[in-house]
């Protein structure tokens, strides 16, 4: 099955290349002659249940494979749980699944917390955390936690690159930030911070909100005081629609920065009012169902028919839709290129690396061996191999000024990766 590119950025973890399976076969707890047990953990209930619009379209792909043959002849068994954002819980079941269960991998399971609370466990056990859901880049630590991969691009280099965004569009200006007081929120501040550099004393004021909350009404009324004329949101989608909402029930309109996990239309800005979302910028690794630019791109159109016949209570508006459907996407071609050979060894190292990617976007353009976000070779930082991204700023209020910025500029931050930076309008 090939890869069909859903991906706006360098982001492939493997490559559609061939491998003949050995002449015996192997395979570890977890497969059988005809079943593969894939486990994973999601938030379905909880403060961050938004998120397991991921799970359900994972269940659906897998669905999806299993109906058109399986893995060389094997049928995945997709077996996933709530945790309801409780580390404690996400533990207990991750061992559930394992002991009992006997799955082969754990693939996909989302939340920083949660997949730290098993890091050390499913190592010790030498089953493969694979693909994390989480932008840490505690997953990116291959000689300690060898059996650990991400996949998405890291939460500190978005926020370089919000920095950079900030630095090329809107020099000078005041910065406030609103962000989650956890890994995932002090991660993008951190990034937010080193990306400005000797500027980073335009930050006037940043206040920490607990996932738990339900509002964050004060908050935005105590950075509207410090006189912000940017401000920078991270954290979950629920506290990110009222955010907004409550910016324009104060009259207060800044340059609104969205962090990429809050950058859905069903679970943010729909429920923040999109008029109250207009101007909103976000950024993106994902090709993006909603932009007329990729409104002919073959794997976009691929994945609306999955969506319709697979998953017809999705949301196509619901970017994590996408993500879940890449991230499943992955996996499979991982397990394809395995062959016979489904060790959980074999899984890790065909998911750390391939060669020869046929197509990438249209932001870059490298060619040869690809590594999974997360999983780098030689970095132990987000800054590393390569040290561009692309602010495209179409359909934004200041398109002229950024786009009479020169290449020099636009690609200085040194993040690691490419991100698109883009501007909500209504429909």
């Amino acid at each position: 099955m090939p890869i069909n590119n859903l991906l706006s950025v360098s982001f492939f973890a493997v490559a559609l290349v061939t491998t003949s399976a050995p002449a015996a076969a192997q395979q570890d707890t977890g497969t059988t002659g005809d079943e593969i047990r894939i486990g994973n953990i999601m938030p379905y209930t909880g403060p961050m249940a938004a998120f397991a619009t991921i799970g359900r379209t994972e269940a659906a792909f897998f669905e999806r494979v299993n109906e058109r043959g399986g893995i060389n002849g094997r049928k995945i068994k997709f077996i996933s749980v709530d945790d309801s954002s409780n580390p404690r819980e996400a533990a207990a079941q991750t061992r559930r699944l394992v002991e009992q269960e006997n799955v082969l991998l754990m693939f996909g399971s989302f939340g920083t917390p949660g997949n730290l609370a098993v890091r050390q466990y499913l190592n010790e056990k030498k089953v493969p955390q694979l693909f994390v859901a989480s932008g840490d880049e505690e997953w990116a630590h291959p000689k300690s936690f060898p059996w650990t991969m991400g996949w998405q691009p890291a939460f500190r280099t978005e926020g370089r690159v919000f920095a950079n965004y900030i630095q090329v569009a809107y020099p000078d200006r005041k910065i406030a930030v609103l962000w989650e007081n956890d890994e995932f929120g002090r991660d993008l501040f951190r990034g937010l911070r080193e990306g400005l550099g000797d500027t980073a004393d335009l930050i006037v004021a940043d206040i920490a909100f607990d996932v738990s909350d339900n509002s964050a009404d004060s908050q935005l009324e105590i950075l509207k005081d410090s006189g912000a004329e940017i401000l920078v949101f991270n954290g979950a989608p629920a506290i990110a629609a009222r955010a907004i909402r409550r910016a324009a029930e104060l009259d207060w309109h800044p340059v609104f920065l969205l962090n990429n996990a809050s950058a859905s239309i069903a679970s943010a800005l729909r429920p923040a009012g999109l008029q109250n979302a207009v101007g909103v910028i976000s950024t993106a690794f994902l090709k993006d169902a909603g932009d007329t630019m990729w409104r002919e791109d073959p794997a976009i159109k691929e994945w609306t028919a999955f969506m319709d016949k697979y998953y017809p209570d999705g949301d196509k508006d619901d970017g994590y839709a996408l993500y879940g459907y890449a991230a499943a996407e992955t996996l499979v071609q991982v397990l394809i290129q395995c062959g016979g050979d489904l060790s959980r060894e074999n899984i890790m190292r065909l998911g750390g690396v391939a060669e020869g990617i046929p197509k990438l976007d249209r932001a870059a353009r490298h060619r040869g061996r690809y590594r999974p976000f997360g999983f780098p070779s030689d970095r132990a930082d987000a800054a590393g191999a390569v040290r561009r991204q692309c602010v495209a700023a179409d359909r934004r209020r200041n398109r002229e000024r950024v786009h009479q910025t020169s290449r020099q500029q636009l690609n200085s931050c040194p993040a690691s990766l490419v991100y698109k930076v883009r501007s909500w309008l209504p429909k």
